[in-house]
């Protein structure tokens, strides 16, 4: 089967439902790839050490530029001392670091939302054809407007397809990337008692 013979099947929609379908594996596969190493990162160069001192968080945050660790190295320098509400200031670094991701994850969600409707799209378009032929001839041979149908069903199909994969994909990632989040808060209140705690006895 060539490319010419698939092209007359699924039509514009199919293409464009193939499109999505390859963009939303880059973006999937970009952004689990990045939140892994981000998390390897973050766990070698700050959760595996054992901190007596603001100093030693400092050191240790100037030594990389995680972005998990950029943020708990933002909140000791500048924000921590000019808010009580650390998680806002956690949400906005968050967004500032990350933002990257979460428009990729706006992508990722925009694809699983327009696929099936893409889909639906292609089916009635095909179903228009369908009709065309019914009008044109008087008597229309049953297998091919059986076989018209069944190329038009084919872009619902396909839209169905790249639709629910995309999904979980979209809904697992965005449970990582919070996760992310709450872990940004609890070990910037970490960060800031271990500080306080030096104050303290200094």
């Amino acid at each position: 089967m060539d490319i010419v013979t698939i092209y007359n099947q699924i039509g514009y929609a199919g293409v464009a439902l193939i499109i999505c379908a390859i963009a939303a594996l880059f973006i999937g596969l970009r952004i689990l790839i990045y939140l892994n190493i981000v998390w390897r990162g973050f766990k070698h160069n700050f959760l595996n050490k054992d901190y007596e001192s603001r100093d030693d968080i400092i050191s240790a945050c100037n030594n990389t530029n995680n972005p998990l660790i950029a943020i708990i190295r933002d909140i000791i320098n500048i924000h921590g001392e000019h808010s009580e509400d650390i998680r806002s200031e956690v949400a906005y670094l968050f967004h500032r670091n990350f933002e990257h991701v979460s428009k990729s994850l706006v992508w990722l969600r925009l694809i699983s939302v327009i696929s099936p409707l893409l889909g639906l799209l292609g089916t009635v378009l095909g179903m228009v054809g369908v009709f065309q032929v019914i009008a044109v001839e008087q008597s229309p041979d049953a297998a091919s407007l059986a076989s018209g149908i069944w190329e038009a069903l084919l872009t619902t199909i396909m839209g169905l397809t790249v639709a629910i994969p995309v999904l979980i994909i979209y809904y697992y990632l965005m449970l990582k990337f919070r996760a992310f989040n709450f872990e940004a808060i609890e070990h910037s209140y970490r960060a800031l008692d271990i500080c306080k705690k030096h104050n303290a006895n200094g």
